[in-house]
């Protein structure tokens, strides 16, 4: 019980930080002091600007494939943790497809680094480098992904077919962009190995990149608090829905994920992978599926309304199941 309630506490402290910039954000729309219009350019230039630019750096300066022989696990488990959390939520909402196929977006893209660095910040001091270079490599699965299907399902009509068009997002761009430099090794000529052999950015273009970048994880914080008090909240209507989109991401997803580190004995094998999977597998979703609502359009009632519910509930869930996962593994 000791484990379970310090393990909890933690998580719990570090959620909190997040929130209050969420609801200081939320408060200040609802006092006119930030107004749609604000909200707006701050959307947009937090989805084709900041985000990209985020993007880029990071792929440019951190991405090793030599550092980590087990990287290729992180994007890989992302996919698949995407990919199930899909067919959990068709297989709930298969007899109103394609009408709520929003709600699959819901279901299967988590907030894969705006909620879970500054978490591992607080929990993860000590070994907060690992920490967000494991939650970079998640992302280089996840952002493609959520930046392409996450968009379609989320924006798209119900009679819209998904096109190659569409998923040319300046987001998804900057990942394309950033691997091939990586992969090909174009990426030395932008970066130097600093005094403990990290690479960092060193030409002045990339450096200027890297500094609009570094503004996206609380601009993007804020900004969903302020589009999130925006919203005039309504719950009646969508309450079976939110009932399934919560089982899926913040309840079977984590469970599922803790069950198969717990047969692959990765909480001893792999500790701090571990824990960060069961954080990821109990993540609400994405902050840009609300920026892509608010930016290329959508159900952005119905989207705000569920995320508000998935956020509030994280509170308690997301705390709960690493909590859970350290008690288990103390008893095991």
């Amino acid at each position: 019980m000791e484990i379970f309630t310090a393990a909890f506490s933690e998580t719990f402290l570090a959620l909190l930080r997040v929130f209050i910039i969420i609801v200081v954000a939320g408060l200040l729309v609802r006092k006119k002091i930030i107004t749609q219009s604000h909200i707006k350019s701050l959307t947009a230039v937090t989805v084709n600007v900041f985000l990209p630019c985020l993007i880029f750096s990071n792929i440019l300066a951190n991405f090793e494939p030599g550092s980590l022989k087990i990287w290729w696990v992180l994007p890989l488990s992302s996919g698949l943790l995407t990919g199930l959390g899909l067919i959990l939520g068709a297989l709930l909402f298969f007899r109103e497809l394609p009408a709520k196929k929003n709600m699959l977006a819901l279901t299967s893209m988590q907030n894969a680094g705006y909620l879970i660095l500054p978490i591992g910040a607080v929990v993860y001091a000590d070994q907060f480098e690992k920490f967000a270079l494991y939650c970079f490599l998640f992302i280089l699965g996840i952002s493609p992904i959520l930046w392409s299907v996450g968009k379609y399902l989320c924006t798209a009509g119900a009679g819209e077919k998904l096109s190659y068009k569409g998923l040319m997002t300046p987001p998804f761009i900057a990942n394309i962009a950033g691997l091939v430099l990586v992969f090909t090794k174009l990426n030395v000529v932008f970066t130097n190995p600093n005094e403990q052999g990290r690479y960092v950015i060193t030409h002045t273009l990339f450096k200027s990149i890297d500094l609009l970048g570094q503004a996206t994880v609380p601009l993007a914080t804020f900004v969903l608090g302020a589009i999130l008090g925006s919203i005039a909240f309504r719950l009646r209507p969508y309450l079976f829905d939110a009932i399934r989109t919560v089982a899926v991401k913040l309840i079977i997803l984590p469970l599922i994920t803790i069950w198969i580190l717990y047969a692959l004995d990765w909480g001893s094998s792999f500790p701090l992978i571990a824990d960060f999977l069961v954080l990821q597998a109990a993540s609400p979703p994405a902050t840009g599926l609300i920026l892509q609502v608010r930016n290329y359009g959508g159900d952005e009632q119905k989207i705000s309304s569920l995320m508000l519910v998935h956020y509030f509930l994280c509170g308690i869930t997301l705390p709960f199941w690493l909590a859970f996962w350290h008690s288990l593994q103390a008893s095991g």
